[in-house]
């Protein structure tokens, strides 16, 4: 088995996409409107081969809790190869001023970068 994709829903769509198409590399598809849910959009961003995201809105969205201690999944981590990898894209993250905490090894051995995305959800970046 295999994660198919994962949906994320957004108070700002375009934005959300510009993020995962400049950041990541990701490709878009033309955006869907339903046409039963009223307001509902969406696009699908590939990036490389293998992650498939789905970036919904629609109106009435509230925004999710700062401190992110809620129920729920809690973040997104995106292996980018090496150690170099992870360096060169916390880099960029701190000149956007994305970048939540620098590039180092965790408890559990991951060398990682974790990066937030416009709307505050976090995106662990690993080698």
């Amino acid at each position: 088995m295999k994660i198919a994709h994962m949906a994320l829903w957004t108070q700002d769509l375009e934005r959300q996409a510009h993020f995962w198409v400049t950041f990541f590399g990701g490709e878009i598809n033309e955006k869907y409107r339903s046409k039963t849910n009223p307001g509902f959009e969406s696009y699908f961003v590939k990036i490389g081969e293998d992650i498939a995201i789905e970036l919904m809105t629609k109106p009435g969205l509230t925004q999710h809790a700062p401190d992110n201690n809620t129920s729920g999944w809690v973040h997104l981590a995106i292996s980018v190869g090496g150690s170099e990898n992870v360096d060169a894209m916390a880099m960029r993250a701190k000149e956007q001023g994305i970048l939540v905490s620098d590039p180092r090894t965790t408890g559990d051995g991951y060398y990682e970068a974790v990066i937030q995305d416009p709307d505050g959800n976090l995106i662990e970046i690993v080698a």
